[in-house]
């Protein structure tokens, strides 16, 4: 049995955010993955599906240039150097990280499946772990739905997706969230027939209605959108291809045929792949593991983060959850992870960036709630980039004046939105940042202006 001060499940943005911390302080560090390091951000998420993104918007800018008097027109798009420079910036991204990990002396990285045998040892490909603080943070992998024929008809996630060298005709996403919308207006882009397949009336349920529906009718424009439709059975076709049959919410059945299939439809946490039970620690709806706001479970010494235990499923909130959870590991007094004050971004087109409550979760928790709504047509930058749709929505305590919530569909809404989660973060009113000098004329008068129009 080799002991060790710290032992971090999962080489992943948070876990390797756990194990340099507690490296720098001294401590001896052991850290285990099963697979590559770098985790969901680097191999499989944020950095991969940004890449694509990234070019997905560059065609998009051309295509939609027309509407401020510029023709222009997209010659070629060489799918197979998109997806090889993504690769490659995947594998520089991991080679850091592999590089970093073996100049840390405090630090040793096992690769192999850790299993519980106790709750402060592992095992892991024979060998036994133990430490005196213990780590969760092994984040999650693609949910697959239980369609009948999925498994034959052959079907791609947010993982294997990234090997594809060459672009299909044609895609059905199964799912409608964010990275559903994201691939979606990606494969759009690329020139692909998009079919996007969600049970939920809505695209992005959990966002404030008027963006869901602004979302679903310019994704329309180029996406053959079915919401309100369960995904039944998939089937591969004699001629090539896949076939799948889909149910509205009134009974009515259609086919779809599309060379590719793609999965979306949320993320299954990897608890369960850790005997978990062996080391007594609780687990939860859909198996992330029971956390509180001081991200311990209910085993003294040792903390869940990230998405194993599936709070705020951001790579942001993660990095913030790390450094919360170390201070509290080796600090007597306790920080707290404000879930609540945590923002996040859409990167589909058009960009959706939100923080805090909706107005509907403001009301029912009995807020006197103030709306304020903006046009980005109603500012002087907005009228220059000939932005007909886009919005911001700013939902305020009428009593207070602080900031409950703030939503934007339109061009980089992501940036847009920091200003007000650091606010937010703050517990400011909305007079802290109107009152506040903003650049003139630029995109960051939308924030002035929704907070400016409350009703």
């Amino acid at each position: 049995m080799k002991g060790y001060d710290v032992l971090v499940l999962g080489a992943g943005d948070v876990g390797l955010s756990i194990a340099f911390k507690a490296a720098a302080s001294g401590a001896k560090v052991a850290l285990v993955d099963k697979g590559n390091v770098g985790g969901t951000c680097v191999n499989v998420g944020c950095v991969p599906s940004k890449m694509l993104v990234f070019a997905a918007d560059r065609v998009m800018e051309i295509t939609e240039a027309r509407r401020i008097g510029i023709s222009a027109r997209i010659e070629n798009i060489d799918f197979p150097f998109i997806m090889e420079r993504m690769r490659n910036a995947v594998k520089n991204g991991r080679e850091a990280i592999e590089e970093a990990i073996r100049s840390e002396r405090n630090v040793g990285l096992f690769r192999g499946r850790a299993r519980f045998t106790g709750t402060y040892s592992v095992q892991v490909d024979g060998e036994k772990l133990e430490a005196e603080k213990i780590f969760i943070a092994t984040g999650a992998r693609p949910l697959v739905p239980p369609v009948e024929g999925l498994e034959d008809a052959g079907y791609l996630t947010n993982e294997t997706v990234l090997g594809l060298a060459e672009l299909p005709r044609s895609i059905a996403i199964i799912g409608g969230g964010y990275i559903a919308v994201e691939y979606g207006h990606f494969f759009s882009a690329m020139g692909a027939k998009v079919h996007l397949i969600e049970q939920q009336e809505k695209l992005l349920a959990q966002e404030e209605p008027e963006i869901s529906v602004l979302l679903e009718r310019k994704l329309s424009e180029r996406l053959e959108i079915h919401t309100g439709s369960l995904a039944r059975r998939a089937a591969k076709k004699a001629a090539g291809g896949t076939e799948i049959l889909i149910e509205d919410k009134n009974g009515r059945e259609s086919r779809i045929e599309a060379d590719k299939i793609m999965v979306a439809t949320g993320r299954k946490s990897n608890a369960d792949l850790l005997d978990i039970e062996k080391a007594g620690i609780k687990t939860g709806r859909g198996n992330y593991i029971e956390v509180d706001d001081y991200l311990r479970t209910n085993m003294e010494n040792v903390w869940a983060l990230g998405d194993a235990a599936g709070r705020q499923m951001f790579t942001h909130a993660g990095d913030k959850e790390a450094e919360v959870a170390w201070h509290n590991a080796s600090h007597p007094e306790k920080m707290r992870m404000d879930f609540g004050a945590v923002p996040n971004a859409v990167f589909t087109c058009p960009q959706i960036a939100s923080v805090g409550l909706t107005e509907g979760e403001a009301r029912e928790k009995g807020h006197g709630v103030l709306v304020g709504k903006t046009r980005y047509l109603d500012i002087v930058k907005g009228r220059a980039m000939q932005e007909e749709d886009g919005f911001a929505k700013a939902v305020v305590d009428g009593r207070t004046g602080r900031i409950l919530g703030f939503h934007i569909i339109g061009p980089e809404a992501a940036d847009l939105i920091q200003e007000v989660a650091n606010a937010f973060a703050d517990g400011a009113t909305a007079k802290s940042l109107t009152e506040k000098m903003h650049i003139f004329p630029a995109l960051s008068g939308l924030v002035v202006e929704a907070l400016t129009n409350l009703r």
